[in-house]
């Protein structure tokens, strides 16, 4: 099969499912799967589609956000993983900032006895916060009913009150090339406020989440570390040109 027939199946194939895997796309076109691998980023550079944990995507940015719950239920043990690495970091008296997020929320029972200072928009974190012994500031502003997070003018003028030793952050999606996102501009903005307040900045996200993009640009690559639970070989070193990357491995 040619080149060109075989871009052709591959993007009918996706128009028709949305999400195909890489062994659907070698068995479809009978050609290797280094092929398929060549054939797949050569179309993600022309805009076409773009590549995800084990095949294609359709190129699309995501406006739609799950809620709290629905967020909890996926790839929990991943997340505890990366928020125990996460609390790792963390050095005793340190004033660190918690955005909204089930990866983060994670992180606060490892957090007993640290004696941090804890700053957050996420109004789920701060009962379990307080359970934890830990000492717990709020920001103000619009708290958003699907994720519980605070946002708005008066989460940035709460959040720039203070400056923080650390912040992790929560995204939606991780790309190489559009940097770390979130559905919804204004979150992305109170994100990117915690992040210039920090003196480092890290973005906690599962692999799910990797060369993944949604609508609004929260920051590039190099602006945090980012702390995951795997990392495909392919996109190593594109990665880590860009970023650190911190693999917490099973």
């Amino acid at each position: 099969m040619l080149t060109e027939e075989r871009h052709r199946l591959i993007l009918d194939l996706l128009a028709q499912k949305g999400v195909i895997k890489l062994q659907e796309l070698v068995d479809a076109t009978g050609a290797s799967e280094s092929t398929i691998r060549r054939d797949l980023t050569q179309l993600e550079t022309e805009k076409k589609l773009r590549r995800v944990h084990g095949g294609a995507a359709l190129l699309q940015q995501k406006r739609e956000e799950l809620s709290v719950s629905e967020k909890s239920l996926k790839y929990i043990e991943e997340k505890r993983r990366i928020a125990a690495y996460a609390v790792s970091l963390v050095q005793k008296g340190n004033c660190i900032y918690l955005d909204a997020g089930t990866t983060t929320w994670e992180m606060i029972p490892h957090l007993a006895g640290k004696e941090v200072i804890v700053v957050t928009n996420g109004v789920m974190h701060v009962e379990r916060l307080l359970e934890h012994n830990v000492t717990t500031y709020l920001v103000g502003g619009m708290i958003k009913p699907k994720t519980k997070a605070l946002i708005g003018r008066g989460a940035i003028e709460s959040l720039r009150q203070y400056r923080f030793d650390q912040c992790f952050i929560g995204a939606n999606g991780v790309h190489y090339d559009y940097g770390y996102t979130t559905p919804d501009p204004e979150e992305a903005l109170v994100k990117y406020t915690a992040m210039q307040l920090a003196q480092r900045a890290y973005v906690l996200a599962d692999h799910s989440k990797l060369n993944e993009s949604s609508f609004a640009k929260i920051a590039d690559l190099h602006e945090a570390v980012l702390i995951t639970d795997e990392l495909d070989e392919e996109w190593n070193d594109l990665y880590r040109t860009k970023t650190t990357v911190e693999v917490v491995a099973p």
